[in-house]
């Protein structure tokens, strides 16, 4: 018989800003600021911003024919995903500049780094591996939450003191946590019901997850929400 997973008990800190027409796909935060990934043909681009006022403090536009995805910090370089066609841009951290550009088989979806190898989700239940210089291929992980496969994987943040992956599944309130040498959900955070009714009707979907290493919390946010939120999860 399986057993459920362990849930997390989630505390809410505090509500912050959070550009509502942002269709947010990859965050992070580094020395203070977030940068923030955003998706939709468009619409999709790079922004860094002040997590306490939300004002945004530098802002790129890629091209219209790209859909912006997962991000991630390695050194003073930010990565960057797109969904379907195939590039993955790895830019200057401070003027947001493309340095290399590298091919991605199949979909890009979240992005996150372990200090070793970068870490791809495509929407399904595998995360891939890659180099974080040559962005050669390092192999692959499946998940599985009980004995089943947890697809849906999205936005990827790694969490170096824990050793852990966290993730949100694309189209619920829950974010998971992965023991990638197991490949197992090791626990569940339901997040369902930080906006009100009325501010959830005019948003998307929970999406982005950033560590908050020097406030020992995470930034939570979904797309085209009017906020973030600043989230403890502790087992219980």
């Amino acid at each position: 018989a399986t057993g459920e997973v362990p849930r997390l008990e989630v505390e809410v800190v505090r509500r912050l800003p959070h550009s509502r027409t942002s269709y947010t796909q990859g965050l992070l935060i580094a020395d203070g600021w977030v940068y923030e990934s955003r998706g939709r043909y468009g619409e999709s681009g790079l922004d860094r911003w002040d997590p306490e006022s939300g004002e945004i403090l530098q802002s790129l536009d890629l091209e219209p024919d790209l859909f912006g995805e997962g991000l991630v910090l390695v050194d003073d370089s930010l990565w960057q995903l797109t969904w379907q066609s195939g590039r993955v841009l790895r830019r200057e951290r401070d003027t947001f500049d493309v340095i290399e550009e590298f091919l991605l088989d199949g979909e890009g979806w979240g992005l996150a780094y372990d200090g070793e190898r970068l870490i791809v989700s495509d929407g399904t239940h595998e995360l891939r591996f890659f180099d974080p210089a040559t962005f050669e291929p390092l192999g692959r992980i499946a998940v599985f939450r009980d004995a089943r496969p947890q697809d849906q994987l999205n936005e990827l943040e790694w969490v170096e003191t824990e050793q852990a992956l966290y993730a949100n599944v694309f189209q619920t309130d829950e974010i998971v946590r992965i023991d990638l040498e197991a490949g197992q959900v090791t626990a569940v955070a339901d997040l369902s019901g930080l906006l009100s009714p009325e501010e959830a009707r005019r948003a998307d979907v929970l999406n982005g997850i950033a560590h908050w290493p020097t406030r020992n919390s995470f930034l939570v946010t979904g797309k085209y929400w009017p906020y973030s939120f600043e989230v403890r999860f502790s087992d219980r």
